[in-house]
């Protein structure tokens, strides 16, 4: 949406003092692999590859190096930490705290009516999105998936209005069968179900190098209360004696200064990420490694 949030999260690490290394994601630039068929826990094992390559770089201390990860990579990077002993200390940046399944209904709900959409079309289309996730946690394939959403759509047209209708693009039938077999495509890859049924408090707990944890209260698609709370209770179940919980206030997922937090709200914010969250990460890190 026009912001390089990683750059510049980076460009303010390194000149505080603090070395980044950022690489492409799997089959992407120079990277090989396929990203297509990959999962967070592939993603994990990238990871664990870069801090191998980092480990053996003579201007870096290999005992002060760390992962900060944001709202996925804060998935992907206490799975490092929990199997990893390079690892000296881990950001989380929107990370999950709940499942993959909880996370998506908590954001299509809280999007949904912090769009505007009238309850009585909320509580329907939370009501089959449960069913749907169910049916692709039990191994549903996309020709199922597809008669699954057919059949709800279709369920929810008459609820609609004629503008709701135009603004979900489902007028005609040919529009709700393409949306449909979009939607269906989506949700049955590798990468989805892997996260659908995947609960991060295993692996958080079993983390216990220092962990700054930080979360917009204006993040609608990891919210804050739920995902932190469940962060802090996980790491205080292991022991962890060094772990910070921060809410930003009027921050959204991308640590943007925001209004409403929606994602159509990214790209028409100028700022990429607010000086509190930059300098929060960095002042965090300088007094663990300094």
């Amino acid at each position: 949406l026009g912001h390089k949030p990683f750059l510049v999260l980076a460009d303010h690490l390194t000149r505080m003092g603090v070395a980044v290394l950022r690489f492409d994601d799997r089959g992407v630039g120079q990277s090989s692999g396929v990203f297509s068929t990959a999962t967070s826990a592939d993603f994990a094992t990238d990871v664990q590859a870069a801090m191998e390559y980092v480990t053996g770089r003579p201007e870096i201390d290999a005992h002060a190096i760390g992962l900060i990860g944001h709202s996925e990579g804060g998935l992907v990077a206490p799975i490092v930490a929990a199997q990893s002993d390079q690892v000296a200390f881990v950001v989380l940046m929107a990370g999950p705290g709940t499942p993959g399944d909880q996370i998506l209904l908590d954001q299509g709900e809280l999007i949904a009516r912090a769009s505007g959409v009238r309850e009585e079309v909320v509580a329907i289309t939370v009501t089959q999105q449960k069913a749907a996730l169910e049916a692709i946690k039990q191994g549903a394939g996309q020709v199922e998936l597809e008669a699954l959403l057919l059949e709800q759509a279709r369920e929810l047209l008459p609820v609609l209005t004629d503008e709701e209708r135009t603004e979900l693009g489902v007028e005609t039938d040919s529009a709700i069968e393409n949306r449909v077999r979009t939607q269906a495509s989506a949700v049955a890859t590798p990468w989805f179900r892997y996260f659908l049924a995947y609960d991060p408090l295993p692996a958080l707990r079993q983390v216990r190098v220092p962990v700054l944890a930080m979360n917009g209260e204006l993040d609608l698609q990891v919210p804050y209360e739920a995902n932190l709370s469940q962060i802090e209770k996980a790491l205080a179940e292991s022991g962890n004696p060094d772990v910070t919980i921060v809410s930003l206030p009027g921050h959204n997922h991308l640590f943007q200064q925001a209004v409403t937090g929606l994602p159509a709200e990214y790209g028409q914010i100028e700022q990429t990420m607010s000086p509190e969250a930059l300098d929060l990460i960095s002042s965090w890190i300088l007094e663990r490694v300094r």
